[in-house]
């Protein structure tokens, strides 16, 4: 059977730490068809561009103004040619030459779209939101799950995904929209209401978290209010109730690790969380 072409599509900004070894990581993958890496940069102000021209890396360049979390990639999702469409951020860090084929090898007519398992960079009350979100075992939903699972369901991660290409042009990618934050579940929704299914890879291993401040939390989830406000469709399968659990879940983790100190930062953290989608759905 023939093996699916793949296409890597990946924004760039300011990714001078990181770009070298992204892109290293993406050529030693094992028992795939890369057919193209659809680099992105968003004008910056480091050495990232030096970088690409370096070491002959392509890529396109676009203003500021221009930038899209949802649009950019939208357009180059278009443009593509391959059958399998690879969304990747540019922070996460790739260990395994099989990544790329654990994420893609599941996908066929019924199972359309698979995302990553994200392992914690940092010790840090984000290392409980990974184990929670991202468990050791491999998992498909449906739109038979939605009872169960409630907005569980439409979970994506764009950091590492794969989609087949026909079916995101056949649901019209994000619409056009310009989304600031959760394309990701946005598409989600579309994949799992058209009667597709998505797998949750486990043995497609990243690594990626991060360090953020209270402020930075709190802007994360004002954006994320935001994104729930103007897609209100989604409320009727519990964000609240969505949230509650996690918070319920690291308090839980943090408990049974004995890891006391974190304590400190847990109501701050929990509350930068709920003042911002409070706010943000306002």
């Amino acid at each position: 059977m023939k093996k699916k072409t793949i296409d890597i599509i990946c924004p760039l900004y300011n990714a001078e730490e990181y770009i070298i070894n992204l892109h290293n990581s993406f050529l030693r993958q094992k028992n795939v068809t890369l057919e193209n890496i659809r680099y992105i940069l968003t004008e910056s102000t480091d050495n990232t561009e030096n970088l690409l021209i370096k070491n002959n890396i392509k890529y396109k360049k676009i203003a500021k103004k221009d930038f899209s979390h949802s649009l950019v990639r939208e357009k180059e999702a278009f443009l593509s040619k391959a059958d399998v469409l690879v969304f990747v951020t540019q922070d996460v860090i790739i260990k395994r030459d099989d990544w790329l084929y654990n994420l893609v090898s599941p996908l066929n007519e019924e199972v359309v779209a698979s995302y990553s398992r994200q392992l914690p960079k940092y010790n840090n009350i984000e290392k409980y939101t990974r184990e929670k979100n991202y468990p050791n075992k491999s998992s498909v939903v449906s739109k038979k799950d939605i009872e169960k699972l409630g907005l569980r369901t439409f979970f994506f991660s764009d950091a590492s995904s794969a989609i087949l290409k026909d079916v995101f042009v056949k649901l019209k990618g994000y619409d056009n929209k310009n989304l600031s934050i959760s394309e990701d579940m946005y598409f989600a929704y579309k994949v799992i209401m058209a009667g597709y299914k998505i797998k949750y890879c486990a043995d497609s291993e990243v690594i990626h978290s991060h360090k953020f401040t209270l402020k930075q939390i709190y802007d994360r989830y004002k954006l994320t209010g935001k994104f729930f406000k103007e897609n209100s469709y989604l409320n009727r399968y519990g964000t609240t109730d969505s949230g509650k659990d996690l918070a319920f879940y690291i308090f839980k983790r943090i408990w049974q690790e004995k890891r006391f100190f974190l304590l400190f930062r847990y109501p701050f953290d929990m509350l930068a969380r709920l003042l911002g989608m409070k706010v943000g759905m306002k």
